[in-house]
């Protein structure tokens, strides 16, 4: 007998799951967010389905904006705490932003990261 764990290099969250609300993409194609912005900040998701663990400090993850099953990167994360719920089988934690992507750098993150196209939240 044995259990199911989901490695992630990916913190894939929503809004309703704790996605931060400073990281707006209308606003930062205007007005850029910067590392400073973020800088000693930290972040809390909850409530993702399955058991998950992630890519421990210094090892960086990469911060993906769910927006309705479509994935826009923001950047890199490091994952600094994370608890599971065995009987709802979901994954919550805490987390720092060390790197946000320019407006620029996210037009192209999908296409060098993941180059799945049904899921790119930038090309319709």
């Amino acid at each position: 007998m044995g259990s199911f764990i989901e490695i992630n290099d990916t913190l894939r969250i929503t809004k309703e799951q704790g996605f931060p609300d400073i990281l707006d993409y209308e606003r930062h194609k205007v007005t850029p967010v910067t590392l400073k912005d973020v800088e000693g900040k930290i972040f809390e998701f909850r409530d993702k389905p399955s058991i998950r663990i992630y890519k421990a400090p210094p090892v960086r993850n990469f911060l993906v904006q769910d927006i309705g099953g479509k994935w826009l990167y923001w950047g890199l994360v490091h994952i600094l705490e994370i608890t599971h719920d065995y009987q709802k089988q979901i994954t919550s934690g805490k987390f720092t932003i060390i790197h946000i992507y320019s407006p620029e750098e996210m037009l192209q993150a999908q296409q060098i990261i993941d180059r799945d196209l049904e899921t790119d939240y930038l090309r319709p």
